[in-house]
């Protein structure tokens, strides 16, 4: 095999024309919808940053309204964000803001820094399930579940205590696969810069006319 056709092939090769055996590798029949939501889960699972900030950025707003944001095994799951939430710069940018207290992360100052480019890239968030309350502190950097307080066993003996924390553990782990995948299918969709984004803008300048949970009610759920 001469020079010429063996760098033919390693370029096949690269751009993805040939596989690994040297066979044509199948023409991607996706639609553009598919293929721009596994490159996002694709740079999220890669430790993109700035796309985990996105995503807790996405889910403050969408939060906010105290209604379900998805259907987790057919029981609506409402998000809180409670405590500590730090915002940061993107693009390697080190500036960085911390807001603290209950209802911090939904306050006028929060969204006024995301307005001037901010996003979230840590916040600890309350995850109600039915009658189950969880806990979780999550960061953006690969979205690890940091910190994570569980709904109150039942079981009494100590072998069950065990594998009830696993269940719930594993129960919390799909909650937030849940949230991200729901993020995911609006970041990939032409929804993303046409609707979503002009909506969160509105929504940081105080624009936003959409009905909302009160005062009151952020902080009756964040009390718990």
């Amino acid at each position: 095999m001469g020079k010429r056709e063996q760098a033919r092939i390693e370029a096949a090769f690269m751009r993805g024309d040939t596989g690994v055996d040297g066979a044509a590798t199948e023409e991607d029949t996706r639609d553009e919808a598919e293929v721009e939501k596994d490159k996002a889960r694709e740079q999220l699972l890669r430790g993109r940053a700035y796309l985990g900030r996105e995503f807790l950025t996405w889910l403050l707003w969408r939060s906010e309204s105290g209604d379900a944001l998805v259907d987790f095994e057919n029981t609506g799951l409402v998000v809180l964000y409670t405590g500590r939430c730090t915002l940061k710069g993107i693009s390697g940018d080190v500036t960085e803001m911390s807001a603290r207290g209950a209802l911090a992360p939904y306050s006028e100052q929060v969204k006024h820094s995301l307005d001037r480019g901010l996003l979230v890239h840590q916040a600890r968030l309350r995850l109600t399930h039915g009658e189950k309350v969880y806990e979780v502190t999550l960061d953006a950097e690969f979205l690890d579940i940091r910190a994570a307080k569980l709904p109150e066993l039942m079981a009494e003996e100590e072998d069950d205590r065990l594998l009830e924390r696993l269940y719930l553990t594993e129960q919390l782990s799909d909650m937030v696969d849940a949230l991200v995948q729901a993020f995911l299918e609006v970041r990939a969709s032409r929804n993303w810069g046409k609707k979503v984004v002009p909506a969160m803008k509105s929504w940081m300048k105080g624009e936003d006319e959409a009905p909302r949970a009160t005062k009151v009610q952020l902080a009756r759920a964040a009390r718990g």
